[in-house]
């Protein structure tokens, strides 16, 4: 199973031979519980953190995070590379996130005499 530790925002690996598998994504709608949306509400009159919805973002790119290892895990894949995330609301008080790269295998390069 691919770990964070393998998962690059960067395209390239130095020291690696790349193998693209091909596209990987995760994604997740997740949305809050009614009496904490009032309570985020109350919150935006005064200004500060919306605690509830930063939680909720959290988890939500932790889920998409982990479907994403999934997919290219099953694709055979040892690392993701282009990692990027985006967000987009939904209904009011729901949020997509999406996770999203390129499956692919790395191979350390062979060393080379003199290098």
């Amino acid at each position: 199973m691919i770990t964070r530790r393998e998962l690059y925002t960067i395209d390239t690996v130095d020291g690696y031979d790349v193998e693209v598998l091909g596209y990987v994504k995760g994604s997740v709608v997740q949305t809050k519980h009614l009496g904490k949306d009032i309570a985020s509400k109350f919150k935006s009159l005064v200004g500060g953190e919306v605690r509830g919805y930063s939680d909720m973002m959290n988890e939500a790119r932790q889920i998409a995070t982990e479907r994403l290892l999934k997919d290219a895990d099953d694709l055979g894949a040892n690392a993701i590379l282009g990692f990027r995330l985006q967000t987009s609301g939904l209904m009011g008080n729901a949020a997509e996130i999406i996770a999203y790269g390129t499956a692919v295998k790395l191979t350390k390069k062979a060393k080379q005499d003199g290098k």
